[in-house]
């Protein structure tokens, strides 16, 4: 495994930041391009009319409601993971891999069947009416069948994650993405020979992208060379790992399912306004993607530095680098945040033209934007309670900041006491300020610091290395 030692960074010794650093930029590369994606995604979508914008704005969150599950395996993936290699079981580390890609495709199964059989009833229930409603089916539908596409292509990430090779990780989102962005006009508008397509066009070529790139994970993790292996008999089904991944990951999930779920409904309070807040909303739902660009990438790193120090028996170290994490995070964006705010306009006009959209996409800008390095700092702080393998926690947070700290604030500002619109953008900004407190002040605790390696120890199996050792008999 020298190569693939060659690709990792090693987060439990040396200086914080330059680690920090060298974990982190592959992933804010990744998650540029990922933005990037759903930017062009939006650009095209948006060439097309305020309706294809306003379903595809809305069937964002819908989305993310399943991918949601993936989420939470990944987070399993990479405590498990990240800390079998902070303490040398390099072993356990490669079955803990088998494991979650079998979880991983079982549930993405599961989901894309059940999804396509509700998806008429699913976008009613959102408030799709009209030509929004035909555009968001045909967008919804294809997406159904990229879901296991998408869910392989997460948790081959989150694996080299763990591994500390980030930009293997990085890599295959140039592929993805990189791929979507090329594609999209010809799907969408119908360049070339290709009919226009429209909102089913952008979900066509996320799925052609998403295998490509899903098939190009497959092959990095079976061959081994680029930070951690996918060995073929270690995909029969371990009960043990596969537990141990659900006990960690249904949290993370839940977490997912809490966050997207709020999502789709304070979506529903904005489709109530008509369609220019819709589709202020989805364009600037994405311009925030800046703060998750960086704050997802430095929290996905955080995740894999404590996961690591955790492994390696060193808590302090672990909480250091996630402080570490949130105070640079929250520096840059200060400075996006004070750029959107500036420029507001500028920035929505390069998606719409109308009017309505723009005027009501800076109002919303100038209200958020100030706050997004506490929607950051969060996401840095609860990625250090994923890398933990404590996902409760970070599921609390998630459940505090929307379904106590925002739906409620939304709704009391926007209809009880008719603010419109600005009421909903008010309460995210709300929201941001107040769960980051509570987050910070959490993890000062340190309860989080009974890793899940450790737990294994005290219930009588202790690890083994070495790169032949059979995981079934470090488990039994």
């Amino acid at each position: 495994m020298s190569g693939a030692d060659d690709k990792r960074v090693d987060m439990t010794t040396g200086a914080i930041s330059p680690k920090l650093l060298e974990l982190s930029w592959p992933l804010v590369a990744g998650n540029l391009l990922q933005t990037v994606y759903n930017l062009a995604d939006m650009f095209w979508v948006g060439r097309v009319g305020p309706d294809a914008v306003a379903a595809v704005s809305l069937m964002f969150p819908t989305v993310f409601l399943f991918i949601s599950v993936a989420l939470g395996i990944n987070a399993a993936a990479v405590a498990v993971v990240s800390q079998h290699i902070g303490a040398g079981n390099e072993r356990r580390a490669e079955n803990a891999v088998a494991q979650s890609i079998l979880l991983a495709l079982a549930a993405a199964v599961i989901l894309a069947v059940g999804g396509y059989a509700v998806r008429h009833p699913l976008v009613s229930l959102i408030g799709a009416e009209g030509r929004v409603y035909t555009e968001a089916i045909s967008y919804l539908e294809v997406i159904f069948l990229a879901i296991p596409f998408t869910f392989l292509f997460f948790v081959f990430r989150a694996v080299l994650r763990a591994a500390g090779d980030t930009k293997t990780a990085m890599w295959l989102v140039v592929v993805s993405a990189g791929l979507n962005v090329v594609i999209d006009p010809f799907f969408i508008l119908g360049w070339g020979p290709l009919p226009a397509l429209e909102t089913q066009g952008a979900a066509i070529a996320t799925l052609i992208s998403r295998a490509l790139a899903a098939a190009a994970g497959l092959y990095v993790l079976i061959d081994g060379g680029w930070g951690i292996r996918l060995r073929l008999p270690d995909l029969r089904p371990d009960p043990r790992t596969l537990r141990r991944l659900l006990d960690v990951g249904y949290p993370a999930a839940a977490d997912g399912l809490v966050r997207s779920l709020a999502a789709v409904v304070f979506a529903g309070l904005v489709a109530r306004f008509g369609k220019a807040p819709t589709a202020a909303y989805g364009i600037g739902i994405r311009l925030m993607s800046v703060t998750w660009t960086v704050s997802g990438a430095v929290g996905q790193a955080a995740a894999t530095g404590v996961g690591q120090n955790l492994g390696a028996g060193s808590p302090d170290r672990a909480a250091r680098v996630t402080w570490v994490g949130t105070a640079g995070t929250m520096a840059v964006l200060t400075a996006a945040g004070a750029l959107a705010f500036v420029f507001p306009d500028v920035a929505m006009g390069i998606f719409v033209d109308d009017p309505a959209v723009i005027a009501e996409g800076v109002t919303l800008m100038r209200i958020i934007a100030p706050f997004w390095l506490f929607f950051g700092g969060l996401m840095v702080v609860q990625g250090g309670f994923r890398g933990a393998g404590s996902t409760r926690a970070a599921f609390a947070l998630s459940l505090l900041s929307r379904w106590v700290m925002r739906i409620p604030v939304a709704w009391l500002l926007a209809y009880h006491l008719a603010w419109g619109p600005s009421g909903l953008w008010w309460s995210f900004s709300f929201s941001a300020v107040a769960s980051f407190a509570v987050g910070v002040a959490w993890f000062r605790r340190a309860t989080w610091t009974e890793d899940v390696v450790e737990r294994e120890r005290q219930a009588g199996s202790e690890p083994t290395t070495g790169d032949d050792a059979d995981p079934e008999a470090v488990d039994d």
